[in-house]
């Protein structure tokens, strides 16, 4: 026990000396006029700061989906709307007639499907039956050949077309010959005779013009131009035309009944017996297909049909409907692109949640490793500078911004939690994070510290017991704007010299944005 005490007397008598020794060091220090301060043990946090602007989460652009006339306009820029409310109404005379079409095509598909998947009636088997034996009697009759009856009908038609040629010859002939000249030297004497008494006629008119011998004088030269023309006609000779126009007639029925004879004589070609063989297993085809029901391709093919019409439908259903543009979630609209009568064909209405802001940061991607998810923050608004509120990291952006820059940057968002204060969409934003903290760690002032820029290491002035200072090397750690974190190097309670001289910006220790 009395060992105890004498241990327990010596050791407090021994720091009772340092402390002494301490003040006196210090004291000799303030008196050299050399600043000094001691290591400690605290606690440590770094922060940074970054800008952005206050976005809504929810932000759209609404446009025409097709091509349309616009009738109707039924908000303004500013106005707050409601999910479902009317935006926009386009022309759906167009999208109308389309949906028609579509519906239509859809009926028609789905009834060849039905018909496809029907049984055969027995009067359609019946009919399939009578068309295959009607083909095939058709080429039974081809391979065959002629029968006499049919050599003999064509013999026959040779024979009457030769009989109503020789008869058309016959009148020709008569035709030609039926002018004689006893005709003609009739017609000259009665030329003659009528030109005579023209010139008797004009004679009397002239001695005494009556209106009686006028007349006489007119029917004269009437009988005159009549006879003369029963001559011309006489000496023109007969009409023959028409005798001709028969001959040629019955000349061309003898040869197409010769060829009729030659054909029916030399029998089917080939390519007839060819087509009335195809035409055979056609009808064979089709009663096969009526007995025994279409083939699974078929089905698929016509059910494929009636999926795509209903795909179509589909579609003009929509196109229809979206004619109405009308508001997805609750917010303010922020732009209007269109007025009524105009053709619409791109954005019509922008809209956005004024109820879900963010604050959007944008951070060189040479501090983004020290942004964490759930990161506590202080945010302010430059329209309103002296309001603070807390926030936090929610999100970070998986990939930069814009990777055509050379400067790269990532998003990172906060929440925002301002129900008091306007919401006014891209206000400049500042937030102030905690990016990183320490506790109970080795600190000491950041003037303590002489960094070798070279040598990338660090250096303090550690105070020894006869009161003179020793250069040393650190480790350091993390950094805020008054102390820094010693991790190796030093011991709680060493002294250090202050270098006051030295501007604090040429100290780049670690830490987020040259901490």
């Amino acid at each position: 026990m009395n060992t105890k005490r004498w241990l327990t007397l010596g050791t407090a008598c021994t720091l009772l000396a340092l402390l002494l020794l301490s003040c006196t060091t210090n004291n000799a220090s303030e008196e050299a006029g050399i600043e000094t301060a001691v290591a400690t043990i605290g606690d440590l946090s770094a922060s940074a700061t970054a800008s952005g602007q206050l976005l809504p989460q929810h932000e759209a652009v609404l446009t025409a989906s097709a091509t349309a006339r616009v009738t109707d306009v039924a908000v303004r820029q500013g106005d707050v709307v409601q999910p479902g409310d009317l935006l926009v109404q386009l022309d759906p005379t167009d999208l109308q007639f389309d949906l028609a079409n579509a519906e239509q095509s859809l009926a028609l598909a789905q009834a060849r499907l039905d018909d496809l998947l029907a049984p055969a009636t027995a009067a359609d088997i019946a009919s399939a039956e009578a068309a295959l034996a009607s083909a095939q009697t058709q080429l039974d009759d081809l391979l065959a050949g002629p029968s006499d009856t049919e050599i003999a009908l064509s013999e026959a038609a040779i024979a009457s077309a030769q009989a109503q040629l020789n008869s058309s010859v016959a009148d020709l002939n008569s035709s030609q010959s039926s002018i004689s000249q006893s005709q003609i030297l009739a017609a000259e004497a009665n030329l003659l005779a009528a030109q005579q008494q023209l010139d008797r006629a004009v004679e009397l008119n002239e001695e005494n013009p009556t209106e009686a011998n006028h007349q006489s004088r007119l029917q004269a030269e009437q009988a005159v131009a009549s006879a003369q023309a029963q001559l011309d006609a006489l000496l023109a000779g007969p009409s023959v035309s028409a005798a001709q126009s028969s001959v040629a007639a019955a000349s061309a029925r003898v040869d197409g009944s010769q060829i009729d004879l030659d054909s029916t004589l030399s029998g089917a070609s080939a390519a007839e017996i060819a087509n009335a063989e195809a035409a055979v297993a056609q009808q064979e085809a089709n009663l096969a297909t009526l007995l025994d029901g279409p083939t699974a391709a078929e089905i698929r093919a016509a059910e494929a049909e009636v999926t795509q019409a209903e795909l179509n439908l589909a579609d003009a259903q929509e196109a229809l409907a979206d004619a109405a543009i009308v508001a997805p979630f609750a917010g303010v609209v922020t732009a209007v692109y269109v007025t009524a009568g105009e053709i619409a064909s791109g954005p019509v209405v922008e809209l956005v949640d004024s109820r879900s802001l963010e604050v959007v940061l944008s951070v060189d991607e040479v501090d983004i490793g020290s942004f964490a998810l759930g990161q506590p923050a202080i945010v302010t608004l430059e329209a309103w500078p002296e309001r603070e509120f807390d926030s936090e990291i929610v999100a970070i952006a998986p990939s930069a911004s814009d990777a055509s820059s050379a400067l790269v940057t990532y998003e990172v968002y906060l929440a925002y939690q301002a129900d008091d204060l306007p919401a006014l969409i891209g206000l400049t934003a500042n937030a102030n994070l905690i990016t990183a903290q320490r506790e109970d760690v080795l600190l000491v002032p950041n003037a303590a510290i002489t960094p070798n820029r070279a040598a990338g290491k660090f250096y303090v002035d550690v105070q020894q017991a006869d009161g003179s200072f020793r250069q040393v090397e650190v480790s350091i750690g993390l950094r805020d704007g008054e102390n820094t974190q010693i991790t190796a190097g030093l011991a709680e309670g060493d002294v250090l010299r202050l270098v006051t001289s030295q501007p604090t910006e040429e100290f780049d220790g670690p830490g987020p944005f040259g901490g």
